[in-house]
């Protein structure tokens, strides 16, 4: 199976906050948002396993401040890390100033979705080969998240972990 760079499953998508999108703050709402990034990450997932992909987890999301109504929104999304059917992807939130064309990070995510097949059956993705500092980094610390995430549900032993007991033997 062929290696894939980030960038070739790279997905953004733009939008507008809208009354309809906000709260009584006039901050757009974070379930908008959550889902948002379920579509680009969505799409960035498939993009990357050429396969219909399902949403498996939302493992974190960081709210970093307000995105108010009228903001240009746009959402880039990368798988970071793939597996053997599932891939992690990262989803990085930025606003716009119109007046001077400046983007700001406020928000960001991370993703897990799971390739099918036909029958709806979990199947093999292609691996990551990260080639940025950044897409390096990203693709480093997505293994010791999973194995986090395999204890914290019961299916790795702490002693497993290799990635995360190296963390605290350096």
């Amino acid at each position: 199976m062929q290696l894939k760079t980030p960038s070739q499953s790279r997905s953004t998508q733009t939008e507008i906050v809208l009354p309809n999108d906000t709260n009584n703050l006039k901050n757009l709402m974070g379930g908008r948002l959550l889902h948002w990034m379920d579509i680009v990450a969505a799409i960035s997932a498939q993009r990357h396993s050429g396969r219909s992909c399902v949403t498996a987890s939302v493992n974190n999301v960081s709210f970093g401040h307000p995105i108010p109504q009228a903001s240009i929104v746009t959402l880039e999304a990368n798988v970071s890390r793939s597996f053997s059917s599932s891939m992690e992807v990262i989803i990085d939130v930025w606003i716009e100033d119109m007046q001077n064309g400046k983007k700001t990070k406020c928000n960001e995510a991370i993703y897990t979705f799971v390739a099918v097949d036909n029958t709806n059956k979990p199947t093999s993705v292609p691996a990551i080969n990260p080639e940025t500092d950044l897409e390096k980094e990203r693709f480093d610390a997505a293994l010791r998240r999973r194995q986090l995430s395999l204890i914290l549900a019961g299916k790795m032993k702490a002693e497993e972990a290799t990635e995360l007991k190296a963390l605290f033997n350096k």
